[in-house]
């Protein structure tokens, strides 16, 4: 089975339930951390995947594949349901065209910080599919225009693990992909607020961070990224802003989710809209080194 972007064998599953038996008295983090110098489980810059490999850990114990030790997060014991708590925030009408709002300020949002909260807050309360927490490599953004006020706010995360269209793009076989899928990172939010009309807007954005992602990523991860992707629910959107930033639509989703492994999930079918960071981007991603 594959995990958080790993492969895991029965032999591993027998390591992971041998280290719980020998160490009784480890704690999820103390074996996440443990499992990650074992493994050589680092990102480019040197900074253990600790909180992948959590998040690994708790999908084998739903596949009953082990048994973890009680959770000691205080997060633990909030109901799954529970709402991500109400920044205060100001809800401006703006309608106006876009050259009013120049220049328009984007920032990163780094984790913890007054910014995280909103944002957490906006995504959760205004965007269809909500928001809960992002585990392993992103980038999230606040967008306000030249007087503060807020705009927009997108995040980036984990790609795809494997989606046929967007593989046969790059010309991607298993082995390639498995290797260099950390230089892609897909567009999993993207909320311009609902008090906010501003035609344009959301192309400008795209375009604004795309120029700026790369950089923003080797800052933060130590590498760059040379693809983004996104998925666009055809039956609510129909992707122009996407295509008008020079995005390219690939393909649609076959109606299936990740976890998925009985073909028996059905989901709404997206369109698979790609952006290509660099020209060589095919040579940086297909390399085997």
């Amino acid at each position: 089975m594959v995990k958080q972007g790993r492969k895991i064998t029965p032999a591993d599953i027998q390591f992971i339930q041998q280290l719980l038996a020998d160490n009784p008295s480890w704690g999820r983090t103390r074996l996440s951390k443990e499992l990650c110098k074992l493994w050589q489980w680092y990102n480019p810059n040197g900074q253990m995947k600790d909180m992948a490999c959590r998040s690994l850990l708790v999908k084998l114990e739903q596949a009953e594949c082990i048994v973890l030790p009680p959770s000691q997060s205080k997060w633990s014991k909030v109901p799954h349901n529970h709402s991500i708590p109400l920044v205060p925030h100001v809800r401006q009408e703006v309608h106006c065209g876009l050259k009013t709002l120049m220049p328009i300020q984007i920032r990163t949002v780094t984790q913890p910080s007054s910014d995280n909260a909103l944002f957490s807050c906006l995504l959760s309360r205004y965007h269809y599919l909500g928001y809960k927490r992002t585990v392993g490599e992103n980038m999230k953004y606040l967008i306000r225009d030249c007087a503060g006020r807020l705009l927009a706010c997108i995040l980036f995360g984990s790609a795809a693990w494997k989606i046929a269209p967007r593989d046969t793009f790059i010309g991607w076989d298993r082995q390639r992909r498995e290797k260099n899928l950390g230089y892609i990172t897909n567009n999993m939010r993207f909320l311009i607020l609902p008090w906010v009309q501003v035609p344009h807007l959301a192309s400008h954005i795209l375009s604004r961070i795309s120029r700026r992602i790369s950089k923003d990523w080797t800052v933060r991860y130590g590498h760059s990224i040379y693809l983004l992707e996104t998925f666009v629910d055809r039956s609510r959107f129909r992707g122009v802003c996407y295509r008008a930033a020079n995005w390219r639509l690939v393909g649609q989703t076959k109606g299936r989710t990740r976890n998925d492994c009985n073909n028996t999930i059905r989901v709404p079918l997206k369109d698979i809209y790609l952006y290509p960071l660099v020209k060589n981007f095919r040579k940086e991603l297909c390399h085997d080194a």
